[in-house]
């Protein structure tokens, strides 16, 4: 019997050892509840103080400090580190609130984040000021962009939309009040198709007018025609659909002079026309030109484009602009365009220019991290703004019939803009279910 209970014991204890060393790589996030959590919880409540001094965080305590420590509490002065405010367990990483000590700033901690990853063991340190004097550390015990899992909760709301996730396991979202025009780059099967899905699918659930152009004759958007209320697949129609989308700026800007507001979300309710989002698939085929006669046409684009990125805004009109490269090969007024196009999301790219492009205007330490996206990881892209800050996301795989179906769930939110009534795409209607009829076949008696 002691025999047997032994070779139990041991089994379980195999079985237990092979179950972690599964779960660590096929569930991580139970690998990290179980043994992950509690192993970094420990690494870093035992090491904090000695990692912040090792790791140049401290500083010298001040004149009336010291002389407490010394003369009253007889104890030698040591420096001093940021004080530990809050620690938050979550499903993917620890989060550690700290409160600052005077002569320390967040660039501090974010220019030693690497060496505070490898000193608590952890994949990601990130460093995010959430108001002056605190900041929260953000670590993440594996790598939460390999099996892509939006965080709950995360619902499309007021203008903004999530759409990928952030390497420090929260949701990247889409705030076209925050940041109202965005360009996006990224070469084929880089993700950028995948991270317009999510934007769409996102879109589709808000009451706003979507409008696509796509020039490829539609190949990427005429499937999600239920939801748009204009689409326009040649550059002829572009032309055309900008020129109007212009004209309606102008005429919602003399609405707000009557109502001596300053953009569209200071109006009335009543009174409030519906916010429009434009989507361009792909920028340089509404700059190219395989002839010298479209130059006039060209033009007419780009004029209106920039008009649009520089004063649409308040008046609710924003842009989302993709495309594989956008500089000043384009032609003229490419560098224009994308100088008033705030928020920027750079997928995998073939070359280093095409980053800089996007991201050296507006987050200069992002263009390496841009220049360093695996071919094997689509969806895996830089988001960044013109504040400077920058994070790694990737957006969850979606289908298009996915996408599709959720086109057509909200249908009924396509608003009534008369203007864009001349752009309405054909709705394609869903092939019926085959259903049972009469047979044709004749029965025969059975006879004997």
């Amino acid at each position: 019997m002691a025999d047997l209970s032994v070779w139990l014991e041991a089994t379980g204890a195999l079985a237990g050892a092979g179950g972690l060393g599964y779960a660590k790589y096929r569930a991580p996030r139970v690998y990290w509840s179980l043994v992950g959590l509690p192993v970094t919880w420990g690494r870093f409540t035992f090491s904090y103080r000695s990692t912040m001094d090792v790791c140049g965080l401290t500083v010298q305590p001040s004149g009336l400090r010291a002389f407490m420590t010394r003369n009253v509490a007889r104890r030698e002065v040591q420096p001093v580190a940021p004080k530990i405010r809050r620690i938050r367990p979550t499903a993917t990483g620890l989060r550690v609130t700290l409160r600052l000590p005077a002569g320390l700033e967040p660039a501090d901690l974010i220019a030693s984040s690497e060496r505070l990853r490898h000193a608590w063991g952890v994949h990601t340190v990130t460093v995010v000021e959430t108001r002056p004097g605190f900041v929260e550390l953000r670590m993440t015990g594996h790598d939460v962009l390999k099996q892509v899992r939006m965080p709950r909760g995360t619902r499309p709301h007021d203008m903004i939309v999530p759409v990928a996730l952030r390497e420090d396991g929260t949701a990247f979202e889409r705030d076209y009040r925050t940041a109202p025009m965005a360009l996006t780059l990224g070469a084929n099967q880089s993700g950028k198709s995948m991270y317009q899905r999510n934007l769409i699918r996102g879109l589709a659930e808000l009451p706003v007018a979507l409008v696509g152009v796509d020039c490829k004759r539609g190949v990427e958007q005429s499937a999600f025609a239920p939801r748009l209320s204009a689409l326009a697949t040649t550059p002829d129609e572009a032309a055309s659909l900008f020129g109007v989308l212009v004209a309606e700026m102008e005429d919602r800007f003399d609405l707000l002079s009557l109502h001596g507001a300053s953009d569209l979300w200071e109006l009335p309710g009543d009174v409030r026309p519906v916010p429009v989002v434009v989507l361009v698939d792909e920028v340089a085929e509404l700059f190219l030109t395989p002839t010298r006669k479209d130059e006039e046409r060209r033009e007419q684009i780009v004029t209106a484009l920039v008009r649009l990125a520089q004063m649409a805004r308040a008046a609710g009109i924003y842009l989302e602009i993709c495309g594989q490269r956008f500089g000043h090969e384009l032609g003229k007024g490419a560098t224009m365009l994308r100088a008033q196009l705030t928020a920027r999301v750079v997928h995998r790219v073939n070359d280093k220019q095409t980053a800089e492009m996007g991201l050296a205007d507006a987050a200069p330490d992002a263009v390496a991290a841009a220049s360093l996206i695996p071919m094997e990881r689509p969806g895996t892209a830089v988001a960044a703004d013109t504040s400077g800050g920058w994070s790694k996301i990737r957006t969850p795989e979606v289908s298009k019939a996915e996408v599709v179906a959720v086109c057509r769930e909200f249908a009924h939110l396509v608003p009534d803009l008369p203007f864009l009534d001349p752009f309405r795409p054909t709705v394609p209607e869903s092939t019926p279910a085959p259903v049972a009829g009469p047979s044709l076949v004749k029965p025969r008696p059975v006879t004997e």
